[in-house]
């Protein structure tokens, strides 16, 4: 039975006089481990779920289930669920019909991916560390959603995905190596190793240096963690009407070189192109040259925001008590050359170059195990990873231990205090149904860091 008539099926055992809404989701998922320089474990896992909502009389309930041969049964028991529910008075009703103009983006190579097509990715990046200890993954991924609901609305849209994340590792430090994207094709082994051995190599015997605030270069992976907080605590509309969020609509809270945008439709986007609701995701201008110009909404918040509002189709199943949230959030990389890459810890040309207008700061690889500390400032305490270097007179010189930092992720953006961004923009693994952040590195004036990582 297709997605489809799986979709169709559960809603005529709904029957009439009830709201319901069914997703249908078929999700492959490939995925080679590798640890101690070797591949320790190669895993492959299909599933098929279904997730149902329905509202009647003031009542809404949801059910998710992996079980086809019990449908007869999900119904039933999700609307007995439904009459004992509570009140829901911000139900928004169904979205209506609407078509997609974008049906996802689908490789066919990475959605056949053969366990060797990984592992050689895995053996080219073992190879490129030259003895130094690696670990990590290669991952690949294929999703097709199907939606359908009483109210007439029906769309089908797929996606896929590919991921290498791993490290090099000498007997004082870490280097990384991670990149994802639409294409397996677009993911090289042997360069995500290089840049792994080399930021480890670089980056052994480190100095402490005293907390402070320093001027940083941040690399894309620490700045897709950036844009993680700021679409989870920023730009996600339930938070700015619930006056969580430091959002200002219309004000210029960020550095004028700043303009993010949100765009599954782009074609290195990796996320199904609607929402859990069943709304056409839209391309939603969130930071226009620094200006703060606009939210996320699911139905629920542009119900709520009133006249003029709509849903921009970022709802997330299940998430009606936190929001919708953006999850192709890209910050928008500065004209420029290609990018190439370079000897030494800076991931490549683009970082380089932003390293050598520093007078003296520190070049960091990743932010790690970060925390909201206050929403409304979206102040964040976590840990630097994977290396970090002090930079002297536009030269990387000394490796630096980890540090701890409290930062203000909005005030390290705002007005004045951006220095520069890089040329490339890459996408890192996300937290959100595989899909990722798309972040280029930036430099910035300044960053809080409070003591040493294991203080």
């Amino acid at each position: 039975m297709t997605e489809t008539d799986l979709a169709q099926r559960v809603l005529e055992l709904v029957g009439a006089g009830i709201e319901a809404e069914v997703a249908v989701e078929r999700h492959a998922l490939s995925l080679t481990r590798f640890a101690n320089s070797y591949i320790h474990q190669n895993v492959a896992d299909e599933t098929t779920s279904v997730r149902l909502r329905l509202h009647a009389d003031g009542r809404t309930a949801a059910t998710t289930t992996t079980v086809l041969d019990g449908l007869d049964e999900m119904v039933r028991r999700t609307v007995e669920a439904m009459r004992l529910a509570p009140a829901d008075p911000t139900w928004p009703g169904l979205a209506p019909p609407a078509p997609l103009a974008f049906n996802g983006n689908v490789d066919e190579e990475t959605a056949a991916a053969s366990p060797d097509e990984r592992a050689g990715r895995v053996r080219a990046f073992v190879q490129q560390a030259e003895g130094l200890d690696t670990a990590g993954y290669c991952r690949t991924s294929s999703t097709r959603v199907v939606y359908a609901n009483s109210a007439g609305q029906h769309l089908a849209a797929a996606r896929t995905s590919a991921a290498m994340d791993g490290i090099a590792r000498t007997a004082t430090s870490d280097g990384l190596g991670r990149l994802a994207a639409v294409r397996i094709a677009d993911i090289d082994g042997a360069v995500l190793g290089a840049r792994a051995a080399a930021k480890a190599r670089a980056g052994a015997d480190p100095v402490e240096l005293p907390p402070g605030r320093y001027e940083v270069v941040l690399e894309p992976a620490a700045v897709a963690d950036v844009l993680q907080m700021l679409a989870m605590y920023g730009f996600n509309a339930k938070m700015v009407l619930d006056r969580q969020s430091f959002l200002k609509l219309g004000e210029a809270q960020f550095d004028p070189s700043v303009t993010m945008v949100e765009d599954s439709a782009l074609p290195d986007a990796t996320a199904i192109p609607f929402d859990a609701e069943g709304t056409p995701r839209r391309r939603v201008v969130l930071v226009d040259r620094g200006v703060s110009s606009a939210v996320v909404h699911d139905r629920r918040t542009a119900a709520r925001a009133g006249e003029g509002a709509e849903s921009t189709g970022h709802a997330l199943a299940g998430g009606a008590s936190f929001g919708a949230i953006p999850t192709s959030l890209r910050l928008l990389p500065t004209d420029g050359g290609a990018s190439v890459e370079v000897d030494g810890p800076a991931a490549d040309s683009s970082v380089a170059a932003l390293v050598a207008g520093v007078e003296r700061g520190l070049l960091v690889t990743d932010n790690h195990y970060t925390r909201v500390l206050d929403p409304r400032t979206l102040v964040v305490t976590g840990l630097t990873r994977n290396g970090v270097w002090l930079i002297e007179d536009g030269v990387i010189t000394t490796p630096v231990r980890n540090f701890r930092f409290t930062q203000s992720y909005a005030q390290a953006l705002g007005p004045g205090a951006v220095l520069g961004i890089g040329a490339r923009a890459v996408e890192q693994p996300g937290p959100w149904a595989e899909s990722g952040f798309v972040a280029p590195a930036v430099r910035l004036a300044s960053w809080n860091y409070t003591g040493g990582a294991s203080g």
